[in-house]
């Protein structure tokens, strides 16, 4: 099958991912994808990254776990590296420090919000930079960086849908229906 046609996987994959393989529920992995790319589009949103850089992390997100299993590696540290390596993609570099600080506060608040203490407000506790965290944090994003571009064949390329809309919408002439041009756009960031 062309990569044209399947831009995110080939069909085989898709039938039979990686993680199958290793025993993990589909739902699980469904439910880890969804929970990597909300952790992606959190960061984006509390890093001020472009919608375009945001979704570039996603769809590598998602093309990376068509390669690889679950079992592997984790959610939260490919998230981190594929976010990284879409700020680069899509020239708008973020600081590696930047991203760790918001992954981590994103991951205290998770963790708070099903703890045993989640009746009560939650208090970010920022690492060191000094500290084990820190650098055990910075080593995962490297190295979940390489393994993005090693497990995907270094084809990082990733053709969003946003220029095919605006094409279409002016080729119909909705161009300046605010109302259609907002729901075609929704569609788009809910697919």
């Amino acid at each position: 099958m062309s990569n044209y046609l399947y831009p995110l996987a080939s069909l085989a994959q898709i039938q039979k991912p990686p993680s199958r393989e290793d025993g993990v529920p589909e739902d699980l992995e469904q439910d880890l994808r969804a929970y990597g790319c909300k952790l992606i589009h959190q960061a984006g949103i509390l890093l001020r990254q472009k919608q375009v850089a945001i979704a570039t992390a996603q769809i590598l997100f998602q093309r990376f776990w068509y390669v690889t299993s679950l079992k592997q590696f984790g959610v939260a540290d490919i998230g981190m590296g594929a976010l990284y390596l879409s700020s680069k993609l899509e020239e708008c570099p973020l600081r590696m420090r930047d991203i760790i600080n918001v992954y981590d506060l994103l991951l205290q608040r998770a963790n708070h919000s099903i703890g045993p203490k989640a009746h009560q407000e939650f208090r970010y506790y920022p690492m060191s930079y000094f500290g084990d965290t820190f650098h055990g944090m910075k080593e995962a994003l490297v190295v979940a960086e390489m393994q993005i571009l090693k497990r995907l064949g270094f084809n990082v390329h990733v053709v969003l849908p946003y220029n095919t809309l605006i094409n279409y919408l002016q080729l119909l002439g909705l161009g300046r229906n605010p109302e259609v041009c907002t729901k075609a756009w929704g569609y788009l960031n809910d697919a």
